[in-house]
């Protein structure tokens, strides 16, 4: 039984890394890229909708993107998304398509990006630590209601940390290169 806590915790603790790299593709390093786009959401029809879910996002060359609706009359409103969120671009509306021409960042942008590239990396160690939380919970209530010895509770606490540790290694070495990608000229 402990061995599927152990399981069950790696496979939430991959879920966790999973989310981190969405997060940090979301984040604009000086070049174009559609992930830039994932986490806009756009209000059609009365409901909040995915952008990519309502328009095709291309990068014509490595400082722009291209936006194109297959419902053109939702133009205004997925350029008022754009907008809204908090990613600092400036769409341009020419009727049928939206271009985003991602300018330079400056270095107070660098070290704007830096901090939330931080926050995102606090933000998955601290989902990897209430993982490991739950396993050891779960494992601590499998010694009072299946009988398992001591010992072997805390053989699987220790698994479960090393587990941790392991995963709290990786948050590091993906926020050290997403860091270094920002603060490249």
């Amino acid at each position: 039984m402990p061995a599927s806590v152990k399981k069950n915790a790696e496979d939430r603790m991959e879920k966790a890394m999973a989310a981190l790299k969405r997060e940090m593709a979301s984040l604009r390093a000086g070049r174009a890229s559609a992930s830039l786009l994932d986490r806009v959401q756009v209000e059609y029809y009365g409901s909040m909708t995915p952008l990519n879910q309502m328009a095709g996002v291309t990068t014509p060359d490595s400082r722009t993107l291209l936006i194109q609706p297959w419902d053109k009359s939702v133009i205004g409103a997925i350029e008022k998304a754009i907008l809204k969120s908090e990613l600092g671009l400036n769409p341009s509306n020419d009727g049928t398509v939206i271009r985003i021409v991602i300018p330079a960042l400056t270095e107070e942008r660098r070290a704007e990006l830096a901090k939330m590239t931080r926050k995102y990396g606090e933000d998955a160690k601290v989902a990897v630590r209430n993982i490991r939380r739950d396993a050891n919970d779960e494992v601590k209530k499998l010694e009072k209601t299946d009988g398992i010895s001591e010992d072997e509770t805390r053989r699987h606490q220790d698994d479960i940390q090393k587990l941790t540790d392991r995963y709290i290694v990786e948050v590091d070495k993906i926020l050290a290169a997403k860091e270094k990608e920002i603060m490249e000229v």
